[in-house]
């Protein structure tokens, strides 16, 4: 019945985008062939290479709006491609549109979006109407034609049809759409070279950021805490110097005291000193993730299963990146998942290094719940890296991390 229900639900937008739809897809569709066709024959004349400028100037205009109507009414958000070059000079700035690749991919969409749209609209108005005539051909036939009507098989045959045929519109309206939000996310979107570049500076800004404030932490800390200790210890040493006066002698029992304060004062603030530089570079990451995670997943108070696969060492940064990874993955699940244990695994073919962590807790992980996956994902994209989670209700949740072994 979940089946039969999701088949038969078809969204307003999803009609309103094929019968709206039509209009724009001939216009279109009508205007990316016009200007295929008018500037390969102008082609050959000084007019060929500025009409071409201009009807890719428009195709990408067309495209901006086929765009905002998918999104409008499919409910696909198709990220906006960058803006166009504009350089000084006619001729460098008609360079600048015949090398863009988003005005000849959105003229291409144009081009296929015109098939799409006539299906479209045939399968959410045509043929229904024409389903409608069917299943009322025995009355039509009647109101036409007074007196004996047609063979009764005929009626029948008709009203089945009819309705076999209805049954499979929203169907077809829903694959139709599909394409539709498939065809928009292939050619409308930024190129994959801008998207990559587009990634990646969002990913400096956010490590840049992060960076900023792992050094405002660390400061912080060394003023709130190591500092007030260093200058608690001066004071006691200050203090035990005075009990060394030489005018009324060694106060030995007093000495005795402070010495043993400094003593724990100093202890305390290698210790201070020792958890502050392990969030700089943990000291397990020196002999590698092969001797790193073994002492990673013994602390963890879930029960971990650990299965190594690493021929050769990472690059350092990489290493890094999949220790801390690995680091906040078991605490998310010793805070959140109620798991029972869990399976961490690393392997590196191809040149590839991926990190798996696996566990029976109760699912719904998720990124934008929360800020710790979040902010994973756009660390690992720092490094040419990807975040997969698949957490269902329920459990079980398994993340993966896949990044190249050498940047």
């Amino acid at each position: 019945m979940a089946e039969r229900r999701r088949y038969l639900s078809v969204r307003g937008g999803e009609w309103a985008f094929a019968v709206v739809g039509l209009p724009l897809a001939v216009l279109g569709g009508v205007y990316a062939l016009a200007v295929l066709y008018a500037g390969t024959l102008l082609s050959l004349t000084v007019f060929g290479l500025p009409f071409a400028a201009a009807g890719l100037m428009g195709a990408r205009g067309l495209g901006a709006l086929h765009r905002r109507l998918v999104g409008r009414l499919l409910g696909e958000h198709v990220e906006a491609p960058v803006r166009p070059r504009r350089p000084t000079g006619a001729v460098a700035r008609g360079r600048a549109l015949l090398t863009d690749p988003i005005a000849w991919r959105s003229l291409l969409y144009l081009v296929l979006r015109l098939p799409l749209g006539v299906l479209g609209f045939a399968a959410a108005v045509a043929v229904p109407l024409g389903c409608g005539w069917l299943i009322g051909f025995p009355l039509w036939g009647r109101l036409l034609e007074p007196g004996p009507g047609p063979a009764a098989w005929l009626d029948a045959a008709s009203v089945l049809v009819g309705l076999v045929v209805l049954s499979a519109v929203p169907g077809a309206v829903r694959v139709l759409s599909g394409a539709n939000r498939r065809l928009a996310r292939l050619l409308l979107g930024p190129a994959r070279s801008q998207r990559r570049v587009r990634e990646l500076e969002t990913a400096r800004a956010t490590l840049l950021a992060q960076n900023n404030d792992e050094l405002r932490r660390l400061e912080r800390d060394l003023h709130d805490g190591t500092q007030a200790r260093l200058v608690a210890l001066a004071i006691t040493l200050s203090l035990a110097e005075d009990a060394l006066a030489p005018g009324t002698g060694p106060d030995l029992a007093r000495l005795r005291t402070l010495v043993e304060r400094a003593r724990g004062q100093t202890d305390d603030t290698v210790t201070e000193l020792r958890r502050l530089t392990r969030g700089i570079h943990p000291v397990a990451l020196d002999g590698g993730l092969d001797e790193a995670l073994p002492g990673l997943t013994a602390t963890s108070p879930v029960p971990v299963a650990l299965r190594l696969n690493l021929p050769e060492r990472p690059d350092p940064v990489v290493e890094r990146a999949l220790y801390f990874c690995a680091a906040e993955l078991l605490t998310n699940i010793a805070k959140h998942s109620d798991a029972r244990s869990a399976d961490l695994e690393v392997s590196a073919t191809g040149g590839r290094v991926r990190l798996s962590v696996r566990d029976d807790g109760r699912g719904g992980a998720a990124l934008g719940i929360g800020t710790g996956l979040t902010g994973l994902a756009e660390r690992l994209a720092a490094v040419d890296g990807a975040l997969r989670i698949d957490s269902p209700p329920g459990g079980p949740t398994v993340v993966t991390a896949e990044l190249p072994a050498r940047l």
